[in-house]
């Protein structure tokens, strides 16, 4: 793998950077990058169709799965800034990447992962005001403060790439130029800077504990209440129906946010280079092919609204082929 970057380094310009992709030295390149491309089309699929049918099926046209479609938009750009180059680089073996082009993958790697932080945060809240503001939900979740939570999310994400992206780029690298990842992600490029970063590491951490913590106090405080409320129920069945409407984004907050402490808030001294690649690709690469399944596996309206559109389309071939025959 390393032979196949040496030599594309050999022949691009030295302001470019090599990307040392996702599986390192490792003899079984070729068939872990094929899973990684069908992950990338399970994830194009799922994420495709659940817009789809949110925008499609007039059941789930409420404020939760327009948040939700909303995370499936992210998810569907998400993956597509960063593994198709990856693809690309092993299949042609160049895995260089000039500096432009490392500009806008994290501009857009930056604006995707903070507004997830975002919307997540808003979903909570609106399971919180489903749940324990049912009176009130029509008011508290109506179409004006959807598209409010949507379009917060984006902004916020997008000036949080509009701070960091110009400043990380416009550092001197003349160290190494070999990102250990698979795509520009900020802190894997400022190890290479020669220049005193010292200061601008420290802002970056404080900006990036600061986007996960303001959506994590969110979550933290609907679910809070959230459980406060379903301790005091009597009724098992009201139980297990808040438990399983909130099921679903409890597993893809701790799956999201798990690996982006992980690779943001903990100290670099608590993981290696490796590592930080691994937990990379588990919220850049598994996490969009989980969420859509997640989301139609444990819950029965996107189940049903998928079961009345394969039916609907297979019985509309059926009438076309009795029109042909007669």
């Amino acid at each position: 793998m390393y032979s196949g970057s040496l030599t594309s380094w050999n022949q691009t310009s030295s302001t470019d950077f090599i990307l040392v992709g996702l599986f390192v030295d490792s003899k079984t390149a070729a068939l872990l990058y094929t899973v990684i491309f069908i992950f990338f089309l399970l994830a194009l699929a799922g994420n495709a169709l659940l817009i789809i049918l949110i925008h499609s099926d007039l059941r789930l046209r409420t404020p939760m799965y327009f948040l939700i479609s909303q995370l499936s938009l992210m998810d569907l750009m998400y993956i597509s800034v960063t593994v198709p180059k990856m693809l690309v680089g092993q299949v042609t073996g160049d895995h260089t990447i000039s500096l432009s082009g490392c500009g806008i993958q994290m501009f857009f790697y930056l604006t995707l992962v903070g507004a997830e932080f975002f919307i997540l945060g808003a979903m909570a809240y609106d399971r919180y005001a489903a749940i324990c503001r049912p009176l009130h939900y029509p008011v508290l979740m109506n179409p004006r403060v959807c598209q409010l939570l949507a379009c917060g999310s984006w902004f916020v994400g997008i000036l949080d790439a509009l701070l960091i992206t110009p400043i990380t780029m416009s550092f001197p690298y003349c160290q190494s130029r070999k990102i250990l990842s698979f795509f520009c992600e900020a802190p894997a490029l400022l190890k290479l800077s020669c220049s005193d970063i010292s200061l601008y590491s420290l802002l970056m951490y404080l900006c990036c504990v600061l986007m996960i913590l303001v959506p994590v106090l969110v979550i933290l405080a609907s679910y809070t209440l959230i459980l406060c409320l379903i301790h005091g129920m009597h009724s098992a069945k009201g139980r297990r129906k808040a438990f399983a409407t909130c099921s679903s984004h409890i597993i893809v907050v701790v799956l999201f946010y798990g690996a982006a402490i992980y690779a943001y808030v903990l100290p670099s001294s608590y993981h290696t280079a490796q590592q930080d690649i691994t937990v990379s690709a588990l919220y850049t690469i598994i996490t969009p092919v989980l969420n859509p399944l997640i989301y139609s596996l444990r819950n029965k309206d996107v189940a049903e609204a998928l079961r009345c559109m394969v039916p609907s389309r297979a019985s509309l071939g059926g009438a076309v082929r009795g029109k042909a025959w007669e």
